[in-house]
């Protein structure tokens, strides 16, 4: 609101521009919310994994709603600035409101910052946004730093109108601004398009989970894996493990609940585990080559799948 008024008296495009991207930025907040609560939903028939992918869609929108209703608007009231430049009037009120938003955007972003900073574990701002499967606190650290980044192409372009008389640079630092969102909308459009057509664990989990399953009694390898994260919190990990040929089927069962044990254990998200048991096939191609066709044949076959 207190930036609306000082456009109004002002008449600075880019106090206009700043004053819809803090629209923006609360309607977008107003969405994860929404996309937070609806995906906490309990699994369904029609949805038996739950609806925690909702949160991606929700995110989506956020980069939609960035894009179209502060990028776009703001290029336009820039360019057409720049084609009619006019001064600005009662320019210390934009200049002190400016400066009083960057002191606060300032400190909004330090406490995203410390608030990310457990989940990070390290890594740098831009890896997080890349890696992050939830999309609360990288769309978050994208805004906070899209918009104390337009606060200050906002100034510069009420300063250079101020020193120069020319409102042409007022125009120019609104497009300056409305270029931004766009590219921050565009980075999160494609990071949140990733999540939504379905993620894999990362190299780290997938490692741990490796480890896991390998290091069980009674299971002498991975013959494939496939994981995806149904949502921000929950993994699905689906393998196919290598048993002796000789191991009974209540063996199978203990190896594949230590399995299971094992997995949730080294990952907690992984909840949702589907292992599938089969007679290893190196093991039954190296008996063949050491005893002959006849000694090999009894460990041709499948024993039959047993899910976690």
């Amino acid at each position: 609101m207190t930036k609306f008024i000082a456009f109004l008296v002002s008449g600075s495009s880019s106090m206009l521009a700043e004053s819809v991207h803090s629209v923006a930025d609360s309607g977008n907040q107003v969405l994860l919310l929404v996309g937070g609560k609806r995906a906490r939903r309990a699994a369904d028939a029609e949805h038996p994994f739950g609806y925690g992918r909702e949160r991606y869609v929700y995110a989506f929108m956020v980069a939609i709603v960035l894009f179209s209703v502060g990028g776009v608007f703001s290029v336009y009231e820039g360019i057409h600035k720049i084609q009619h430049p006019e001064a600005i009037a009662a320019a210390w009120l934009p200049i002190a409101v400016l400066v009083i938003a960057i002191g606060l955007e300032s400190f909004s972003l330090r406490t995203a910052l410390r608030e990310s900073a457990p989940f990070r574990q390290g890594i740098s701002v831009l890896a997080f946004i890349r890696r992050a499967k939830a999309p609360e606190l990288p769309v978050v650290l994208l805004e906070d730093m899209a918009a104390l980044a337009g606060l200050v192409l906002a100034l510069f372009g009420v300063l250079a109108t101020v020193i120069t008389g020319d409102g042409l640079y007022d125009g120019v630092g609104t497009v300056a601004i409305g270029v931004l969102l766009v590219a921050v909308a565009l980075i999160l459009g494609v990071e949140v398009k990733s999540l939504l057509v379905g993620e894999g664990a990362s190299a780290a989990d997938t490692a741990a989970i490796r480890s896991a399953v390998t290091g069980a009694p009674g299971v002498q390898r991975i013959i494939h894996m496939r994981t995806l994260y149904l949502g921000p919190d929950e993994l699905m990990v689906g393998i196919k493990v290598g048993v002796p040929g000789s191991a009974a089927a209540a063996d199978v069962a203990s190896a594949i609940d230590e399995v299971e044990r094992r997995v949730r254990a080294a990952v907690p998200a992984a909840r949702v585990i589907y292992i599938e048991p089969d007679i290893d096939r190196a093991e039954a191609a190296s008996g063949q080559t050491a005893a002959g066709p006849e000694a090999a044949s009894p460990a041709v076959g499948s024993i039959p799948d047993v899910a976690g």
